[in-house]
């Protein structure tokens, strides 16, 4: 059993930051599981290529020209400020998308000779890399080598996982929220509020690293019973700057202290505790797509049951509170539910109980298992990103 916020664990526990002592050991030691990251990711692109190639569609648009990732390089090359009307009543402001992945796209398409929906494809591939270094050492230090390489592969792996190949931001948010987590987690307080701050610059669930960095400092000083350390208050502090700056901002520019959540709901968007997608699940079910909505309770109570096993298991606080809270948001939010699975992607903990049980397979048993997980989602993934609706 593991103390609630910060284990001793069975892998490495070496920090492993970029640039910090001992990252190189580190590195060395997750190369395993970014070898098996890229393989994962690789053969994703692979069968997306030859589903294109057979539709008459070019996998380079369908990763870094559609959907949210038209937005984002639309704000990278002309700022913020566009609006779409749309009947129904509808307002799509590109106000809704956070800045740090177009501030990264102008940055990169400056400085080298490439489009900013390239400069997000490069973007995403590098943070998606970085954040199977994280999510490797998260595993590592909970449970063993085994289970690190097994949890990056399950979470390269999900269904959804051609998103993090695309040029949209999760994989930089993950990235971003996986080594704040694991910063909280190895005690550099500093380091978790910085890397919090810009997740929180990259996506509205930022709020779930904020909520990881305070609870877990305010659980930490409480057990301690003495005064938290100056690089604790300064980290608590740190941790919500991106996500309230950018609130901030939106608020100011549309005149309303709750500017944000005006331009969120103009696109059909918010947060209700649930109840338009409880209503959208009961109408499949009462429908003639009742098989669709059998599948949705069954994916719900999948994910609720994950995270309920990381909590008898007694995982670290910092991942429970961050993907609980995750989980939560993506479930309660109203708008586009063929979004929810992508919403839920960077709650790579609740793969753990999976990641452990798999690690404790023979080997053979192990890769026989992950290589059907892959070849079933390389599948899902061109199929998905060649159908009508955004992923």
């Amino acid at each position: 059993m593991t103390d609630l916020v910060s284990p001793a664990g069975t892998g490495s526990g070496a920090g492993g930051l970029p640039g910090a002592p001992g990252a190189s050991a580190a590195l060395r030691r997750a190369v395993p599981a970014l070898l098996v990251y890229a393989g994962v990711r690789a053969l994703g692109l692979v069968v997306l290529a030859v589903w294109g190639r057979a539709a008459g569609k070019s996998p380079h648009q369908l990763l870094s020209a559609r959907w949210d990732s038209l937005w984002y390089s639309r704000i990278a090359e002309e700022g913020y400020g566009y609006t779409l009307h749309l009947p129904g009543g509808k307002v799509h402001s590109d106000l809704a998308f956070f800045p740090l992945l177009p501030w990264l796209e102008r940055g990169l398409s400056a400085l080298f000779p490439l489009s900013a929906a390239d400069a997000g494809l490069l973007v995403s591939a590098v943070a998606s890399l970085l954040a199977a270094w994280a999510i490797f050492l998260t595993g590592d230090r909970l449970y063993g080598r085994r289970a690190g390489v097994a949890l990056v592969a399950l979470w390269a792996a999900l269904p959804v996982g051609i998103v993090q190949s695309m040029a949209y931001s999760e994989s930089l948010f993950t990235a971003l929220a996986a080594w704040s987590v694991h910063c909280v987690l190895t005690g550099r307080w500093v380091w978790a509020g910085s890397l919090a701050a810009l997740a929180g610059l990259t996506r509205p669930v930022g709020a779930a690293v904020v909520a990881a960095v305070w609870i877990t400092a305010a659980v930490t000083w409480w057990q301690g019973g003495r005064r938290p350390a100056p690089r604790m208050l300064l980290g608590v502090v740190l941790a919500p700057l991106g996500w309230l700056a950018y609130f901030a901002w939106v608020g100011v520019r549309e005149g309303a202290v709750t500017g944000y959540l005006d331009v969120q709901g103009g696109w059909g968007n918010g947060f209700d505790g649930g109840v338009a997608f409880g209503s959208f699940v009961a109408g499949r079910l009462t429908g003639s797509a009742w098989p669709a909505g059998v599948g949705l309770l069954v994916g719900v109570a999948l994910v609720v049951w994950l995270y309920a096993a990381g909590v008898r298991r007694r995982e670290p606080l910092p991942l429970l509170v961050y993907a609980g809270v995750v989980l939560l948001l993506a479930l309660t939010a109203k708008g586009y539910f063929g979004s929810k699975p992508r919403l839920m992607m960077p709650a790579f903990p609740l793969l753990l109980p999976l990641a452990v049980a798999l690690a404790r397979l023979r080997t053979v048993r192990a890769v026989l298992t992950v290589s059907a997980v892959v070849l079933v989602s390389a599948v899902y993934g061109a199929f998905w990103l060649h159908g009508s609706g955004p992923p």
